[in-house]
């Protein structure tokens, strides 16, 4: 990882908001609290956790520049977190991260896929305000009825590789959001059968592209599944399943690698 961020990059798009000190102790150097930023991000790690394992693993202390005379706390971690969603500087940081991919011909930028996840928050009303998050709102899927966000993402066809993504209420309609998920470029875009329609939106009106959109399977199953425009339709959905597959992955990176399943209550 040291070779392939973009470290220059993101200090220079985060820099002018980190404080310089305050006369006393000097501020961490930012290209120290980043590398614990990112390394908290890929493990998983709590903001304690992150902090001891920054006076227990070597490797750790080594990729952040830090000795153990000075390991930044758990407070100051938190801080650093927030400096950047004060700023709303995710948005920037993955635009600073995917030129660089583009620049080395790693994001191809000819296709899209897009999808969207449910990420659950708590829906008890047991806490110090009595509510639950005005944020969050509650949604069905199949037969079951589920509180909390939508993370909407749109992946490089080729590569898996996210270019962007957007945080909605749980309610909030997958094809409404696909306006905001493309960069533009693509020639296609792929999606489930929650994408249905997409194509007549107001919005998309003067996009020129080819917009892969699962059938339901409703849509073919009436001719006898047997008949030779089932079997015919099914290949084809397979082969739309297939280009869809990749916007799987970050998705399991988030609820399993990162253990994101949850969202905290923001009161």
């Amino acid at each position: 990882m040291d070779h392939v961020v973009p470290w220059k990059g993101l200090i220079a798009l985060i820099e002018p908001h980190y404080p310089k000190g305050d006369g006393g102790r000097p501020a961490y150097p930012l290209m120290a609290m980043l590398r614990v930023h990112l390394m908290q991000n890929w493990f998983g790690y709590s903001d304690p956790a992150m902090e001891e394992a920054l006076y227990e693993t070597t490797i750790l202390r080594q990729f952040s520049g830090l000795h153990l005379d000075r390991i930044p706390d758990e407070t100051t971690i938190l801080n650093f977190r927030r400096l950047l969603e004060k700023h709303e500087l995710a948005g920037g940081i993955l635009q600073v991260i995917n030129g660089y991919l583009g620049d080395r011909g790693l994001m191809l930028r000819q296709g899209t896929v897009v999808d969207a996840t449910i990420i659950h928050a708590p829906s008890s009303t047991k806490n110090k305000d009595g509510k639950r998050d005005a944020e969050m709102h509650q949604t069905k899927k199949g037969n079951h009825y589920f509180f909390g966000m939508k993370a909407h993402i749109g992946v490089d066809a080729e590569s898996g590789l996210v270019h962007s993504l957007v945080g909605t209420a749980a309610n909030v309609a997958d094809v409404t959001q696909v306006d905001q998920l493309l960069h533009g470029e693509e020639s296609y875009v792929s999606g489930d059968a929650g994408y249905t329609g997409v194509d007549k939106r107001p919005e998309h009106q003067n996009r020129k592209m080819i917009w892969s959109i699962a059938a339901r399977p409703s849509s073919y199953k009436k001719h006898g599944k047997q008949s030779l425009i089932s079997r015919l339709r099914r290949k084809i959905e397979y082969a739309k399943a297939q280009v869809r597959a990749k916007v799987e992955h970050p998705f399991r990176v988030i609820k399993v690698s990162l253990a994101i399943r949850k969202c905290a209550f923001a009161a």
